[in-house]
């Protein structure tokens, strides 16, 4: 598929949980990983539209096991589940075989931080539709190299063409912000946002719950309502 891009504007809001983290390389970042992460940031896009951009060193680290560091040679994303054909698809391919797009995304922290950041990345339903999603499939589920998981409705991913980001800021994700790629679940709270992903199941039980879900945070994970029950 030829690569092309689109811009999506408008700011939305993320509210990040303070116990989920910021749910929210060429080649692999060694550890030590903040020291790559200041060296990046002069070379970040800080403006886009003429309105300011957070640095990608503006986060915090939150995750439930601390930053994965994901070989990118071996690297595959798994597509299964309710599909026609499963995907093992590798990171060069997802990157270059699928169209790309941006979004401008502003993230909130409970703890009293903000971000708004520049994604670039795939539409998830692009990946979706080239796996062959079965008609009686109305649930998402995506999984993180660390054991985290989260879910989504199949609709919300379709209706908002949500992206699985592999760049922020013009800056391909380091590692502790997710390398290879991050979910960018806008209007969704932070424990929606998973990081690290390695596996994208499609299914039919819209009960399935993630690892925060399964400690009392809202299933739908919607930004109008409260993340608990």
């Amino acid at each position: 598929m030829a690569r092309m891009a689109a811009v999506f504007t408008g700011i939305t809001l993320a509210l990040v949980i303070i116990l989920s983290g910021c749910l929210t390389n060429p080649g692999v970042f060694q550890k030590g990983g903040e020291a790559n992460i200041t060296s990046l940031t002069p070379v970040e896009v800080r403006e886009y539209e003429g309105e300011q951009l957070s640095s990608i060193a503006d986060f915090r680290e939150n995750s439930i096991k601390g930053p994965q560091y994901i070989n990118q040679s071996e690297y595959r994303l798994e597509i299964n589940g309710l599909v026609t054909r499963t995907l093992s698809l590798p990171y060069d391919m997802v990157i270059t075989g699928y169209p790309a797009y941006e979004k401008r995304v502003t993230l909130f922290c409970v703890e009293g931080w903000e971000v708004t950041i520049l994604w670039e990345g795939v539409r998830v339903e692009d990946l979706l539709a080239d796996a062959g999603v079965n008609p009686a499939a109305n649930t998402v589920i995506i999984y993180a190299s660390d054991g985290y998981s989260t879910s989504l409705p199949l609709d919300y991913i379709k209706d908002r063409d949500i992206l699985l980001a592999y760049s922020m800021n013009g800056v391909v994700l380091p590692a502790e912000r997710g390398f290879p790629f991050q979910l960018v679940a806008e209007d969704r709270w932070g424990y929606k946002w998973i990081k690290w992903v390695t596996k994208i199941e499609v299914s039919d039980d819209p009960a399935y719950r993630g690892y925060w879900e399964k400690r009392g945070y809202s299933q739908t994970g919607n930004l109008q309502k409260g993340f608990f029950g």
